[in-house]
């Protein structure tokens, strides 16, 4: 029997051939979307200054969310001395730690801690002596002993000397700031949280194991306890926040993936068995049974599947390891950020690659397997006969849906409804895939009529053909309108957004100057500025995320973080301008808050009622909603005091100030700021938007995973054209046994290339367009989405390119061998 199968694969290799290209595509993006995917549950970053301590003590630093990832709050949650007290008891070295950003006089941040917490890493003295006093430090970072060097924090200068440098074993990323140790009283006075610290580091005596020991004197206390590599995501929190973000994307990214192989690989079995439709009926003419057709082609595409799938996982660890470096450099996760390779995502690549093809193999071959002889003959020789009622009812159904989806942003407001819109497009297009017999044959049939009547016999064979065969037609259109489509909706939703956040950014910020500092900006500094002659108004800004309370039947739901900023209400009016569309925002004070439309929307808030929220380090608050604003996407769905999101923040400092100069003093404003060496001025065209960095990484991504993907389909669209021209093999041939020159055989395949590509850029373009305005009315509330000629042309071109190319490389070949 295997034998027999190894026959037919050799006998029919350009088809097979075909489906072990889908497959081993399918196996390496199945692979490398699994191994970052692991690596968002088991990856994480190795500790540094916590590498010499056996365990640490922290508060846990995500929100726990039944049924699903626990959420990392935005700041770190601090862990109460209270705690350091009982530690205090143990038979152990117990060791606060606290951390503060400073900069130099050349704007590099580094991370300051107090002196006593070298021991962890542990670092030592490889010259001079520990800090005694206020204004001494001891560098890692090459400062000579002895050195006098300027360090700001929030924007306030000081002078220190440098009394030692100290190096350690563990060696410290270079994408990471620099420590620098300061004496312990000098860090605690920078410290803005009196009777909290960031972690604890404890040191257990030799053989003593310091987890148990810790765990036993926290019993009854939420702190949690890390050892092992667990260390590096306390000490570095955007370790916890980047599994959490690359478990979200890796997901999505895979569904999405995972469909378009498996319709890919579908469409390509298909297609291969549609071009055996004359062994199929000679087979059941003979007298094989509807089980053995389909045993035949079932062994026979799981050898391919499984030769193919084995193949793809090696280069899909090679995948993993250049998406992972693109997502760093997206800063999606950090750059020390260790990915996971075991065996388990190639396991299920290669079990999920295998199983799919198997599924539409069974698929493919229902048709041919259950036709009656005389009708199998038949259609050998005619094609398949007009599509079942049930493909064609699902067909309406998934466009009704889609366009249904695509339309919802008219009616509901909010994230969800812009993400049902952008989804839409797949459903369109698993529409068209069905229909699309019917579609290409109803679009032959309205601009063929000038080829029918034309007197060039390649152009009547070309409508002739295009007509008759409109499913092998619709087979080569399919493939490239999906990589138009995708390509188009991928790439404009995110210049649409992007545009649409920068405009409301533009529009909303009416200050003169805004004030920045590369670590910071103290809240004294806020009224040094404020004192500077000219100036009419300074509102501190400060950027965080919030996260909504939920309860009862919420509670095992996602939770998605918000962007929220914290200003001063009093300097706000001539400061920014939110599109205020209820309430009044001069309200804003201790306990309330103002929110987007959008947010109202998604928390389901009231001006007038309250709402619950996590603030960065996960302090539930219950503010009053004062406020209803328009430019969400530009300045944050909440917007809080700058006092209540700044003292629950990190490093309790502000991110910006907005200045406003009075009438023609703004010159004379700016040069003034230029005294303060720390600090910096922009204008409004420099200013960027709330969530612009997420912004940009979300549109990395984005354009990362489309261009893998539409690597995959540009992959797919040449293996599908270049096995459905390699098949009319014995058509070229009786073309040209009645007549055909050479020539018009090509004369006649170019037609047809031609139609393939402009009804694919057509239905491609069409298929874009629900979606993307869908989006434009979520995100602008007008259906014009933001395009750009060049891409989209960009994309066309390419995408042409490979159709022309797919089909006339192989139809030479054709003709050679006739």
């Amino acid at each position: 029997m295997k034998a027999h199968t190894v026959a037919h694969l050799k006998a029919h290799r350009s088809g097979f051939i075909a489906v072990f290209v889908s497959v081993f595509c399918a196996a390496l993006l199945t692979c490398a979307l699994g191994i970052l995917l692991e690596s968002g549950v088991r990856g994480g970053v190795s500790p540094h200054l916590y590498a010499g301590a056996d365990a640490v003590v922290s508060a846990p630093q995500a929100l726990a969310v039944k049924e699903d990832a626990d959420q990392p709050f935005a700041e770190r949650v601090l862990l109460d001395s209270d705690v350091v007290h009982k530690l205090d008891a143990l038979d152990a070295t117990v060791v606060p730690d606290i951390s503060v950003p400073v900069s130099t006089a050349d704007g590099v941040v580094l991370d300051a801690h107090p002196w006593r917490t070298a021991q962890l890493a542990p670092y030592s003295l490889t010259g001079g002596r520990a800090p005694q006093n206020s204004n001494e430090v001891v560098s890692t970072t090459g400062a000579a002993v002895g050195e006098r060097i300027t360090l700001a924090h929030g924007g306030i200068v000081d002078e220190y000397t440098v009394v030692g440098t100290a190096d350690s074993d563990s060696e410290a990323s270079p994408d990471r700031p620099a420590l620098v140790f300061l004496e312990d009283q000098e860090a605690e006075q920078l410290w803005p949280h009196h009777g909290s610290v960031t972690a604890v580091g404890v040191i257990a005596p030799e053989g003593v194991n310091a987890a148990a020991l810790a765990r036993e004197a926290l019993s009854g206390t939420d702190a949690e306890i890390s050892a092992g590599t667990a260390r590096g995501g306390i000490e570095f929190l955007d370790a916890g926040a980047a599994r959490t973000q690359l478990i979200a994307l890796c997901a999505s990214f895979a569904g999405l993936a995972l469909m378009v192989a498996m319709f890919v690989v579908s469409s390509t079995l298909s297609l291969s068995i549609n071009a055996r439709r004359r062994e199929f009926a000679l087979l059941r003419a003979i007298g094989a049974t509807t089980r053995q057709i389909h045993t035949m082609i079932g062994r026979e595409v799981l050898l391919v599947a499984t030769a193919a799938a084995a193949l793809g996982l090696i280069p899909g660890f090679l995948l993993a390891k250049v998406l992972g470096a693109q997502f760093a450099s997206a800063g999606v996760i950090p750059p020390d950020f260790a990915l996971v390779y075991s065996p388990i995502p190639a396991l299920g690549a290669f079990v999920i690659c295998v199983l799919t093809a198997r599924g539409a193999a069974a698929v493919a071959a229902r048709r041919p397997a259950k036709l009656e002889p005389t009708e199998a003959l038949r259609e050998s020789e005619r094609g398949p006969a007009e599509l079942s009622r049930p493909r064609i009812v699902t067909g309406a159904v998934l466009g009704v849906l889609g366009l249904s989806m695509s339309a919802l942003p008219a009616f509901l407001p909010g994230e969800a409804a812009a993400a049902g819109a952008g989804s839409s497009a797949l459903l369109l297009i698993f529409s068209v895939a069905l229909l699309g017999p019917l579609l290409v044959r109803a679009i032959i049939r309205a601009v063929g009529g000038p080829l029918r009547r034309s007197t060039r016999a390649p152009r009547v064979l070309a409508a002739a053909n295009a007509e008759s065969h409109s499913r092998r037609l619709s087979s080569a259109i399919v493939p490239l309108a999906l990589a138009i489509a995708l390509g188009s909706v991928q790439f404009f939703s995110q210049s649409t957004v992007a545009a649409e956040a920068t405009d409301q950014s533009i529009k909303g910020v009416t200050a003169d100057l805004i004030v920045g500092a590369p670590a910071g900006i103290a809240p004294a500094l806020v009224d040094s500025v404020r004192a500077i002659p000219g100036v009419s108004a300074a509102n501190p800004v400060v950027r965080s995320q919030v996260l909504p309370v939920t309860s009862g039947d919420e509670a095992g739901a996602a939770v998605t973080p918000i962007s929220a900023q914290g200003i001063d209400a009093a300097h706000a009016a001539s400061t920014l301008d939110l599109d205020v569309v209820e309430g009044d925002l001069a309200d804003l004070a201790d306990d309330t808050v103002a929110v987007s439309s959008d947010g109202a929307f998604a928390l389901g808030a009231r001006v007038g009622g309250r709402i619950d929220l996590h603030l960065g380090d996960g302090t539930v608050i219950h503010p009053l909603v004062v406020a209803k604003y328009g430019r969400g996407l530009g300045f944050g769905d909440v917007t809080l005091p700058v006092d209540t999101l700044r003292t629950h923040s990190t490093d309790a400092l502000i991110d910006t100030v907005l200045v406003r100069a009075e009438p023609g003093r703004i010159n004379e404003v700016q040069q003034s700021l230029q005294s303060f060496s720390s600090i910096s001025a922009m204008n409004q065209d420099q200013f960027g938007a709330a969530g612009a960095d997420e912004r940009r990484m979300q549109s990395w991504v984005s354009i990362l995973a489309v261009l893998v993907l539409l690597g995959y389909l540009a992959v797919a669209v040449v293996n599908t054209l270049v096995a459905a021209t390699a098949e009319r093999a014995r058509e070229f041939a009786l073309l040209q046994l009645v007549g055909a020159r050479t020539n018009q055989v090509r004369a006649m395949m170019r037609i047809e290339s031609v139609m393939v590509v402009g009804i694919a850029i057509v239905v491609g373009t069409l298929i874009a367009i629900p979606p993307l305005v869908g989006i434009a009315i979520a995100v602008s509330g007008t259906p014009v989405p933001t395009v750009s000629p060049a891409v989209y042309g960009s994309i066309v071109a390419v995408t042409a390119a490979l159709g022309f190319l797919s089909i006339a490389v192989p139809t030479r070949a054709a003709l050679r061998k006739n």
